[in-house]
């Protein structure tokens, strides 16, 4: 049972801070509103976490550590896949829009500067460390278990 809180916790942290940095680059009410109940959903689940360590706190040492931060790895690996795929989809549907590109003389499209905005430069290259030592860590522990 404490496995699966601290996963939820994980994930839930994993979401926290992925509506955080949607509500930062959009200013969305929506988001906003994902961001207040993931931080609610964090709060109450690390209280029922700590309130059945204190209770019985054999059940800590029964966790298997490293398979939880194996999952872990693997989830921050597919947020930042799952990120970097968003980004690249909204960049190319927007080199798509006439408004954002023009020919030059020789025939080429030529791409403006509204085709990419700071902030998914930042979050792209942000994120490149995170998926590389999350998802080599995560492919490492795959191939082990079938070795």
């Amino acid at each position: 049972m404490l496995i699966g809180l601290l996963s939820v916790l994980s994930i839930s942290i994993f979401f926290h801070l992925y509506y955080l940095i949607k509500y930062v680059s959009a200013r969305d009410e929506t988001n906003l509103r994902r961001f207040i109940n993931t931080a609610v959903i964090n709060i109450f689940t690390a209280a029922i976490i700590i309130i059945i360590a204190i209770r019985s706190p054999e059940q800590l040492q029964k966790i298997r550590v490293s398979l939880l931060v194996w999952f872990i790895s693997g989830a921050v690996m597919a947020i930042m896949l799952a990120l970097q795929i968003m980004i690249f989809v909204r960049v190319y549907c927007r080199a798509q829009m006439p408004e954002n590109y023009h020919y030059n003389f020789f025939g080429k499209k030529v791409l403006h500067k509204s085709v990419i905005h700071p902030i998914e430069v930042a979050l792209f290259f942000a994120s490149m460390p995170a998926l590389l030592i999350a998802g080599a860590y995560f492919v490492a522990w795959i191939i082990r278990l079938f070795i």
